[in-house]
């Protein structure tokens, strides 16, 4: 590996692309300390931020903790995820948007100029409710106060999309799953810092056996996700000959990958923007004694809230992989070209067959971001790591192995078309 690294830097055109991908997310790193100009209130700050904020857990993990500093990056590329999210799940049923999608280059980029415009308009949605739900921490706000905190959240969310798709034209991978890899990278540290002070206070013996304890499930916990992450199904895909004048074409075998984590972390944001809703809009209505009780539901560690959150993230992952893998099409596909599953007919069988395997090893991935996804909440019950603050969680780590697999897979193309030595050998 140490080998495949210096011959990725002796390489002018993959080490120019490395030098991109760095200095275009120092930028983003320097830009988490920018503050968002206003009359902010430290104290105020700490009290809305403190504890375990489910509404704004999610956004400052993507943020790398600009969010917490109120930094002009605060917003992260959030709003431009939810909108390539709305515009993939429209492309499906929109026929407009599908024929679009199916036009190759040309259609690609109108999509990509539609998310644009979809990540300007939710940019303005999220920083209004933003500004207006930190109104708390604001010393005798102005109208003008307001403004300028909104347009400043715009702006950065804005630039960060234009630095992302910078970076996948420069740079190596894809620009906003590395930029927000680097801002959870960029809370690894604070946050091992935060888990070992809270740690030693506990007592010589006690703390000992939490950092143990803690160390080695920490390796269990990533060893699985890379398991689970890079898992997939294989199925044999055999191509009948063609004859084509005096040619014959085709009879080879292949297979079709299909991954047992489909739907990605996309069910986890799903769910967490779901449950995050009631109290947001709490924030706006009066404040009420059965509105107090309501609202307790969705207060982050509670059961009610946990069994929600699981049987939310369950549903999604269904849901969202039905959306991004349609069987019918796929084999519809495999019968144009001639291709089809040994044992099983083309057409309609082949699409039944398929979704039967995709139910299946669905059911494993989803069980699996279940449990990911509530393991900061389930360390509680562990007597070891009871009253311990875990930031990083399992939703950090699926981001985090996913897109370093990503980068890992994407030097060793490079370094192979090369003819040298990669990573993954």
């Amino acid at each position: 590996m140490l080998e495949a690294i210096k011959t990725a830097f002796k390489l002018p055109d993959l080490r120019k692309k490395i030098f991109w991908t760095l200095a275009l997310i120092g930028i983003f790193r320097l830009g988490a300390h920018i503050p968002v100009p206003g009359p902010w209130d430290p104290q105020g700050l700490a009290n809305i931020f403190g504890g375990d904020n489910n509404l704004f857990g999610l956004l400052d993990l993507m943020a790398g903790g600009a969010l917490r500093k109120m930094s002009v990056f605060a917003m992260s590329v959030s709003p431009y995820i939810t909108s390539s999210i709305i515009l993939n799940l429209l492309t499906m049923v929109i026929p407009k948007l599908e024929a679009l999608a199916k036009e190759g280059v040309e259609g690609r980029k109108i999509i990509s100029q539609y998310t644009r415009y979809g990540t300007v308009i939710l940019a303005l949605i999220q920083g209004s409710a933003m500004a207006l739900s930190l109104r708390g921490a604001l010393l005798n706000p102005t109208t003008w106060d307001f403004v300028l905190i909104i347009s400043t959240l715009i702006t950065g969310s804005v630039f960060l999309m234009w630095l992302g798709e910078v970076l996948s034209e420069r740079g190596i991978g894809n620009g906003i799953s590395m930029i927000i890899f680097a801002g959870i990278v960029g809370q690894l540290i604070p946050s091992a810092i935060t888990t070992l002070s809270t740690v030693s206070s506990k007592g010589v013996g006690t703390s000992f056996i939490s950092i143990i304890a803690f160390a080695i499930l920490g390796v269990l916990i990533v060893a699985g996700v890379v398991f689970v992450t890079q898992g997939e199904r294989k199925i044999p895909v055999q191509y009948a000959k063609r004859v084509v004048g005096r040619r014959m074409y085709g009879g080879g075998s292949t297979f079709l990958p299909m991954k047992v984590n489909q739907a990605g972390v996309i069910p986890i944001i799903f769910a967490s923007s779901l449950l995050a809703f009631p109290p947001t809009l709490g924030q706006w209505l009066p404040n009420t004694h059965w509105l107090y009780k309501f609202l307790l539901v969705f207060y982050p560690g509670r059961g009610l809230y946990l069994f929600l959150y699981a049987v939310l993230i369950f549903v999604f992952t269904y849901f969202y992989t039905a959306v991004t893998f349609n069987p019918l099409e796929v084999s519809n596909n495999m019968k144009k070209y001639g291709g089809f599953i040994p044992g099983i007919r083309p057409g309609k069988p082949t699409a039944e067959y398929l979704d039967r395997v995709l139910t299946r090893i669905t059911l494993a991935g989803a069980l699996f971001l279940t449990i990911v996804s509530l393991l900061p909440y389930l360390f509680d019950y562990i007597p070891a790591f009871r009253g311990m603050q875990i930031q990083f969680g399992g939703t950090g780590l699926l981001i985090a192995v996913g897109v370093a697999i990503d980068l890992m897979k994407q030097i060793e193309a490079q370094l192979l078309m090369r003819q040298y030595e990669g990573f993954l050998k």
